[in-house]
């Protein structure tokens, strides 16, 4: 595996008044941490604290913010109610589609009749593909049904939508995957994408949409539903959390009250817990729910955990909303069950993974893609993320187990067009096949998951070779997509070629970012309290990681994790004492998949996350990254910062040292890579300030060109290299190839002093000249590519690769 690269983040004291804002949330503390973590986030107002810390202090959106869609969908229903039609509910089977599912079921039933007026499904992972599928449609059709309510699913259904309202059918989609080109045939269709960016419902995930559905119904017909609305928010709590969404704006407040509702529910008796099948999950898991870790390492991997061993995992939305406290435990310990048996089954892929990425040359792949008849298609997904954080690149794992045409199975409601498992947050998207009559491809089909890292996005790398796919679907971090045998080879080329465009030629390198440093003294229930300010935490405002240097451990030992039958699985912890200079006493740690003897010797840097451990009611540390002190080369040892004002006015520099500006948008990472090295030089910050480069086309560029040749050489005028560059717009090496091409199109160029002159000649090579300008079109065009690039990649993009060749 390549070595991993560590960048600390840069930091910028906030002021004293926020300082002090900070600390009347956490009064054991100076509040000096969380408000330079706070401010390094953008929370820089005492509004935005509030609202950030307290959700009582946030102003939720009222779900009619959805517009003309949420009163369609709410009157849909009004219409079912009052002519008592049958109503199904079509969810999903990863995390969040099941919490969509039973938040729906839990809040429509409410005002539906359960299991006679309102039923629900949930597809078959294994057997059948995310989304609406004509086969259940039909068998709908067949059970009197005249609506469908999707959720976390169905956006870009567009036929099988045609082919449900072709039937009779209405569909009312629930939904935040991505959006089709034109609006799909529905009733009503719910999804934030159709929000601006900063609007605050647009990062809602599944369940949090199918929420506001139910929302507006309680507020539409008040007096019916006999349970509290907010009795459905620690569901949405455990399916924000468990899925990829960005946990601000309602995101963030849904989870945070969802969150109290559930540690106020484990606290009660098994038999007086409104949800004992959340509690009998959480006992199994070792969890209290009051932490979100209690849901991203332990609700969420056991409930995508059924889906991915068994395939149906229907019987989850009853574990979550059932209060048989008998029928429940039963569940919950199936569902335990196909945790452990995922983990074994996890572990044995990336054991093979790892087999084949020893002969693979990391050093020129820049997408690794591999294949195997014998992975299980359930846990690609998962390896594939550990492969992309452990490598620094985008993995694609694919399964040509069984390849070919899959049917119905045990009378599921299947389709038979080429299915396969995706991973979460992956979502069906294009080339659908045909309502009336599914088409199976003429070659087997690999199906398998995609995963991304260093903001890559994956969707649209995955997108570009859609010609080769036979479906795909997914958002920027994952996607799942199937495609013929044959064209594994061509995509693997494609896409490799795709990324080393983009990126410029750079080395990927995996990284990770620590937040800021401390010392093991600063270990310990004060800083845990300070950090609990910054939760819950998720995309867009991570856990907060802890660089600890000159560091050493003790007493480490490590062991085979047990299940809850205490039977033992392939699942490996150590646990270790950590120590420095700081203190004389160690403070607890583990690292979670490793050995012990993976623990370097001697004096060490490491990275790592503070926890809390309910179990073993201690404060630990969580180990994300360590490596010997002998080769630490900390990024954050440099003399400099990277400062983003792309886009934007420069603003005033309130900077010790006045910035370097880079005004002109790079074309290369080399570019960059130089002016980097002379703000190092000169000790000064680096600041991005060019703007979003307005492209003329290539073709136009050219015939400019031609008429300023024409020009001078009519005039006689000279000019300079300078003078030509900022008219065209172009770099030097572009305008190099446009020069030769102007010598074939009968014009001599000449130098005086540094001048440039044209004169135009008789003589004139068509051939050449054409040849000529097309490399000149083509290099403009890559130029242009490449500022697109620049004008828009993520700062840590360009922390993580710009100082790559000053400091290896």
């Amino acid at each position: 595996m390549p070595e991993q690269q560590w960048i600390l983040a840069t930091t910028e004291e906030p002021p004293e008044w926020f300082i002090q804002a900070v600390k009347q949330y956490a009064p054991a503390s100076d509040g000096q941490i969380a408000a330079q973590l706070l401010w390094q986030r953008g929370i820089r107002e005492n509004t935005q604290l509030a609202a950030f810390v307290n959700p009582q202090a946030y102003q939720p959106a009222n779900p009619f913010e959805f517009g003309q869609e949420m009163h369609q969908a709410v009157e849909r229903l009004r219409q079912a109610r009052d002519a008592e039609e049958k109503i199904a509910i079509w969810g999903d089977f990863d995390a969040d589609g099941i919490t969509s599912t039973a938040v729906l079921w839990d809040g429509l039933g409410q005002f539906f009749a359960q299991n006679t007026q309102l039923i629900y499904y949930i597809p078959n992972r294994l057997t059948e593909s995310h989304g609406l599928n004509c086969q259940g449609i039909d068998k709908l059709v067949k059970q009197g049904f005249k609506l469908i309510v999707t959720c976390d699913t169905g956006s870009a259904n567009i036929s099988e939508i045609t082919y449900a309202k072709q039937l009779g059918v209405d569909v009312i989609v629930t939904d935040h995957h991505t959006l089709p080109p034109e609006r799909p045939p529905v009733t009503a269709i719910i999804n934030p994408r159709y929000l601006s960016e900063t609007h605050q419902l647009f990062h809602l995930s599944g369940v949090a949409v199918a929420y506001k559905l139910v929302e507006a119904f309680y507020q539409t017909l008040p007096n019916i539903p006999q349970q509290p609305l907010e009795d459905l928010l620690d569901l949405v709590a455990v399916g924000l959390i468990a899925d990829l969404v960005q946990l601000s704006g309602d995101c963030r407040y849904l989870a945070q009250l969802g969150i109290g509702r559930l540690q106020e529910d484990f606290k009660k008796t098994p038999e007086l817990r409104r949800r004992p099948g959340v509690g009998r999950l959480l006992e199994l898991c070792q969890k209290s729910g009051d932490r979100p870790t209690d849901i991203s390492f332990g609700l969420g991997p056991r409930i995508n955990a059924v889906s991915r061993i068994q395939g149906d995992a229907s019987f989850c939305v009853e574990l979550l909303t059932s209060g048989d406290q008998k029928r429940v435990n039963e569940l919950a310990e199936i569902t335990e069950l196909a945790n452990t048996r995922r983990k074994s089954l996890q572990k044995d892929v990336a054991g093979q993974v790892t087999q084949k990425l020893s002969k693979m040359d990391l050093s020129t792949t820049s997408v690794i893609v591999l294949e195997d008849s014998q992975w299980a298609i359930g846990v690609l997904g998962l390896v594939a993320g550990q492969v992309a954080q452990e490598t620094g690149r985008p993995t694609i794992l694919l399964s040509t187990e069984g390849v070919g045409e899959m049917g119905v199975d045990n009378g599921q409601w299947a389709m038979g067009n080429g299915q396969w498992a995706m991973g979460q947050g992956e979502e069906l998207s294009s080339i659908p096949p045909s309502p009336s009559s599914p088409s199976s491809p003429s070659s087997p089909l690999a199906r398998g998951s995609a995963r991304s890292v260093n903001s890559i996005d994956l969707y649209q790398l995955v997108k570009d070779q859609a010609h080769l796919l036979h479906r795909f679907g997914g958002h920027p971090y994952a996607a799942g997509l199937s495609l013929p045998v044959e064209n594994i080879p061509l995509f693997t080329q494609a896409i490799n070629q795709r990324l080393r465009q983009s990126l410029g030629g750079a080395i990927l390198t995996p990284t990770v970012q620590a937040d800021l440093a401390v010392t093991v003294a600063d270990l310990g229930k004060e800083l845990f309290l300070e950090l609990k300010l910054l939760e819950p935490c998720g995309m867009g405002n991570p856990v907060p990681k802890l660089l600890i240097q000159n560091c050493w451990f003790e007493n480490a030992w490590h062991r085979n994790q047990q299940d809850w039958q205490g039977k033992k699985v392939q699942y490996i912890k150590a646990e270790f004492d950590i120590r420095n200079d700081s203190t004389r006493s160690p403070f607890p740690g583990v690292w979670w998949g490793h050995y012990k003897d993976e623990l370097p010797l001697g004096r060490c840097d490491c990275i790592a996350e503070l926890d809390y451990n309910t179990f073993k009611k201690r404060y630990e540390i969580r180990l994300v990254a360590v490596r010997s002190r002998m080769n630490s080369a900390l990024a954050s040892s440099l003399q400099t910062l990277i400062i983003d004002w792309r886009n934007l006015p420069t603003p005033d520099s309130q900077l010790p040292t006045s910035p370097l500006l880079l005004k002109d948008c790079p074309t290369s990472w080399d570019d960059l890579r130089a002016w980097f090295r002379r703000s190092l030089h000169n000790q000064q910050p680096l600041a991005l300030a060019w703007s979003k480069p307005e492209h003329k086309p290539p073709e136009q560029i050219w015939l400019t060109l031609v008429g300023i040749a024409k020009y001078l050489s009519r005039t006689n005028q000279p000019v300079t290299r300078i003078q030509l560059l900022e008219k065209l717009g172009i770099s030097d090496q572009a305008l190099l190839l446009g020069l030769r091409g102007l010598k074939y199109l009968g014009f001599n160029i000449s130098r005086q002093d540094r001048m440039l002159v044209f004169s135009q000649q008789s003589t004139i090579e068509s051939t050449l000249a054409e040849a000529a300008v097309e490399k000149f079109l083509a290099a403009v065009r890559e130029e242009q590519f490449q500022q697109q690039y620049f004008a828009e990649v993520p700062l840590s993009i360009i922390e993580a690769i710009a100082p790559q060749t000053v400091f290896q």
